[in-house]
């Protein structure tokens, strides 16, 4: 089943949070370089949660920015778009 981003701001300490899934205690928290952490499955290591710390400084200092990341977006079977069929 495809597992669609949800994405959150918390304004007061100013982090973007992109969930695959909600976070959990157990999962593993590894710093990726850039101010980026990223919390991972602790059986499987893949990445389910990015924080990115500072973004509102971010985005005053660049339209756009890179993470230190690669994805594969697909739409959500049934969601407006191709499913993959």
């Amino acid at each position: 089943m495809a597992q669609k981003l949800s994405l959150q701001y918390d304004r007061e300490a100013d982090i973007l949070y992109i969930n695959k899934r909600p976070p959990y205690p157990e999962q593993e928290s590894d710093e990726l370089g850039d101010e980026v952490v990223a919390r991972s499955n602790p059986a499987t290591g893949e990445s389910e949660n990015l924080e990115i710390l500072f973004f509102s400084t971010r985005r005053q200092q660049s339209n756009a920015f890179e993470l230190p990341v690669s994805v594969d977006f697909r739409p959500v079977a049934g969601r407006g778009g191709s499913d993959g069929a």
